[in-house]
């Protein structure tokens, strides 16, 4: 497991929008810590503290030490909601650890040595086609990441989860992936859509065309000037 985050937070006394609200305009993101057999507690944590954590995509797959007062306790983010247009951290949720329980979570998949692939130095693109691998674990055995190298992967090649590199300890959630064996990352060169030239034919075809639009469109003109004589 990596080393623990601290993360600082104040108790909130009270419950709801009015709390919630409140905590928002002092600069604070509510939020609510549960789970591991004891009561929720409702907290906040400076929003700004927050945002600059969760710049950082292995923030969310980390156990936080979080400290009110002089105590602390492990938890894991559960949930962030976030204002639709101002992306600021309107709600956290997390969730209390235990040591011998296992957790749930989604770890983000990491592509390394990607210049350095056999397929992209043909000219093959890269397509990460899975990037987040749900998992179930002790907390002890949590990994930030889940890393793909793709030194030696060809073009054309595809790597499916079965080829990726599981650390001891940890199970792919097939409730979430299923039994299938998910694609998750592929070099390929990119096609581009053919456009048919036209043949001599088709493009005499099309002058004749514009021709009779024209003259269509110069009749009504021709009408209109005899009926004036």
């Amino acid at each position: 497991m990596a080393t623990m985050i601290d993360l600082e937070g104040e108790l909130r006394d009270e419950r709801g929008k009015r709390s919630a609200r409140r905590a928002r305009r002092e600069g604070k993101a509510p939020a609510v810590l549960y789970g591991a057999g004891r009561p929720a507690r409702m907290l906040s944590f400076s929003s700004e503290i927050l945002n600059r954590r969760l710049e950082d995509p292995t923030f969310r797959s980390r156990v936080l030490n979080i400290r009110v007062g002089d105590k602390s306790q492990p938890a894991i983010v559960k949930d962030v909601q976030r204002h639709p247009s101002r992306n600021a951290v309107l709600h956290i949720d997390l969730q209390r650890v235990r040591d011998e329980e296992t957790i749930r979570m989604g770890v983000p998949i990491t592509l390394l040595n990607v210049e350095a692939s056999p397929g992209v130095k043909m000219g093959g693109s890269v397509s990460h086609l899975l990037n987040e691998l749900h998992i179930i674990c002790l907390p002890k055995d949590l990994p930030e990441q889940i890393e793909v190298d793709l030194a030696e992967v060809e073009l054309d090649e595809m790597l499916h989860l079965s080829d990726l590199d599981i650390p001891e300890g940890v199970a792919v959630n097939e409730r979430i992936h299923g039994a299938t064996d998910h694609p998750v990352v592929s070099i390929a060169l990119r096609r581009v859509a053919e456009v048919d030239e036209p043949d001599e034919d088709e493009e005499l075809l099309d002058e004749e065309a514009e021709a009779a639009e024209g003259e269509g469109e110069e009749a009504p003109a021709e009408e209109e000037s005899s009926g004036e004589g």
